[in-house]
C-alpha cells in the first residue's frame, strides 16, 4: 500500500468516525429536547385557595368605629379559655363555608372572652373584671348575668336588643338563628314559627356530631 492510499484509508476512517460522533449527538438531541420544550410550556400550578374564615373582630373599639361607618347587625360568640364546647364550635360549626359566607356578609363578628381583665368602653359606659362573676361585666351585661359558655349574643344595627342563645350550637341551629336575624325575618315572625318550617341548607344533610368534648 502506497502512501497516497494509506493516507485515503485513513481520511475514510476518520469521516465515519466523525459521522457516527454526529449521529449520536443528533439522537440525544432528539430525545432531550422535547422533555426541554415540554417542561417549559407546563403551565404554573395553580395556587390552593385559602380556606375562607370568619372575620372576626376582637378589639370593641374598632368594633363600635366599624358600626359608626356601615351599620350592620352584630355577632357576639363570648367564650372561655377553658370551655371545652366553645372549641368544639369552633372546629365542627364555624368551619362550614356556607355559615362563614353568611356571616361576613352580614353581620360583625366580635369574640369576646368572658374572662378578659382589661377595661372595656363601650356605648358611654366602662366595664371591667368582676370577681363575683369571674368575668367582665361587659360579658355579665350581654349575658344577663346568666353565665353560660359559650353564648352567641345577636344584636340589631347600632347595638340594639342583644338577644343571648346559650349553649354549643351546630351548623343547622347556626343558620335558623342567623337567618331569623340576618334575613330579617324577626320583623314578620315569631321565632317559634319560624323555627318549625326552617329547613337547613348549610348542613349537607350530615348528623351533627354530639360527642362530649374532652374534659379540661
Amino acid at each position: 500500500m502506497n502512501k497516497t492510499t494509506w493516507n485515503n484509508c485513513k481520511f475514510v476512517a476518520l469521516k465515519r468516525l466523525y459521522m457516527k460522533r454526529v449521529f449520536l449527538f443528533a439522537v440525544v438531541l432528539l430525545f432531550i429536547s422535547p422533555l426541554v420544550i415540554g417542561k417549559k410550556k407546563m403551565p404554573p400550578a395553580p395556587k390552593v385557595k385559602e380556606t375562607e374564615e370568619i372575620h372576626w373582630i376582637t378589639n370593641i373599639d374598632e368594633l363600635q368605629a366599624k358600626m359608626q361607618q356601615n351599620p350592620k347587625k352584630v355577632m357576639i360568640d363570648i367564650y372561655t379559655g377553658w370551655c371545652g364546647w366553645c372549641k368544639k364550635m369552633d372546629a365542627d360549626t364555624y368551619t362550614n363555608p356556607s355559615l362563614v359566607k353568611y356571616i361576613n356578609n352580614n353581620f360583625y363578628a366580635l369574640r369576646l372572652d368572658a374572662e378578659r381583665k382589661d377595661v372595656i368602653h363601650f356605648q358611654g359606659k366602662e366595664y371591667s373584671y368582676d370577681p363575683q362573676y369571674k368575668a367582665n361585666t361587659f360579658a355579665v351585661e350581654m349575658l344577663k348575668g346568666s353565665m353560660s359558655y359559650p353564648t352567641i349574643v345577636f344584636m340589631l344595627e347600632n347595638f340594639q336588643n342583644p338577644v343571648p342563645i346559650p349553649g354549643y350550637h351546630n351548623v343547622k341551629e347556626m343558620q335558623s338563628f342567623l337567618t331569623f336575624f340576618g334575613d330579617n325575618a324577626y320583623r314578620h315572625v315569631k321565632w317559634d314559627d319560624y323555627s318549625k318550617t326552617f329547613h337547613s341548607t348549610w348542613d349537607n344533610g350530615v348528623a351533627p356530631d354530639m360527642t362530649p368534648p374532652a374534659a379540661h
